[in-house]
């Protein structure tokens, strides 16, 4: 009862186009194949297959897309400064309109302690922050997303005067497959660039694609972490009548391995701190209020 051998598979490919090929024809689909080379190569297509990049039919003055050059999540500045900064951008960006946020984090510890540090600095009586657990049933799940369809206002918007703050995990439950349209969330806030742990399966991941060639870091780590900032960005444009903010909380999304995995319609963002996000956050709202 002691030995285990894990069967782990490091490229699906050659197994995907064996089963495809039995078939006419396969389309695969995703809001978030990007980038698509990548996914292309992972998932068994060959050089001459197709690529649909669809354009979004939003209009790109609805969203506003801010990221931050003064902080980080990376382990080796992770500090009470570092994590007072973050809960005080989350205040900044959430203080402008009432309504429905929800932020998004690497890890549970990570988000109990900012967590911990907002609602003691910053959280007063027209803040409410509701966090998710690491282990919430089905029924736990539904409350937690009724209160921002329906649990404060009869839109499914927070009730006048008052601000609603989820903290999340990125990859979670709340940050994909979940739709919650117009007021009932207006905010994206996503703090860190997703990257998974370090780990044994990753660093073979990592050693198997750095061997055939490519960049082993990018298939293991950049490129996972940056589908589940898409996934949990994504949560807050939900239809072409929405209007709201997502925010990129770490400095490393301004480097060109990140830039370059933007989706297009991320073509315009504006750089911010801490000490001048509140004014552009405002100045995006008063163009739409």
């Amino acid at each position: 009862g002691s030995f285990l051998i894990k069967l782990f598979c490091v490229n699906p490919a050659e197994n995907l186009k064996t089963c495809m090929m039995r078939g006419r024809s396969t389309i695969l689909f995703s809001a978030t194949f990007l980038p698509i080379q990548h996914y292309k190569k992972l998932l068994g297509g060959e050089p001459e297959d197709y690529e649909v990049y669809a354009k979004s039919i939003f209009h790109p003055a609805k969203r506003a897309l801010f990221i931050a050059n003064d902080v980080t999540s990376k382990y080796t500045r992770r500090s009470e400064e570092e994590y007072y900064n973050i809960a005080r951008y989350i205040e900044e960006i959430v203080k402008n309109r009432h309504g429905n946020y929800m932020v998004f984090f690497p890890s549970y510890a990570f988000m109990r302690m900012i967590y911990d540090i907002y609602k003691e600095h910053f959280a007063g009586d027209d803040r409410e922050c509701i966090m998710q657990g690491d282990s919430m049933s089905e029924g736990d799940r539904e409350a937690f997303l009724n209160r921002f369809r329906d649990g404060q206002g009869t839109t499914g918007s927070a009730a006048p005067d008052t601000v609603l703050i989820g903290f999340c995990v990125m990859g979670g439950i709340f940050s994909e497959g979940i739709d919650l349209k117009n007021d009932s969330l207006i905010g994206a806030i996503i703090v860190g660039t997703g990257l998974p742990q370090v780990c044994n399966e990753r660093e073979i991941l990592k050693a198997y694609f750095d061997e055939s060639g490519d960049n082993g870091f990018d298939y293991s780590y950049r490129y996972p972490g940056m589908n589940k900032v898409l996934q949990a960005a994504g949560r807050v444009i939900r239809t072409v009548d929405d209007v709201g903010i997502i925010a990129l909380l770490d400095e490393r999304f301004l480097q060109i391995a990140y830039r370059k995995m933007f989706p297009r319609e991320w073509e315009y963002f504006e750089t911010v701190t801490v000490g001048t996000v509140s004014k552009r956050v405002e100045r995006f709202w008063n163009e739409w209020l």
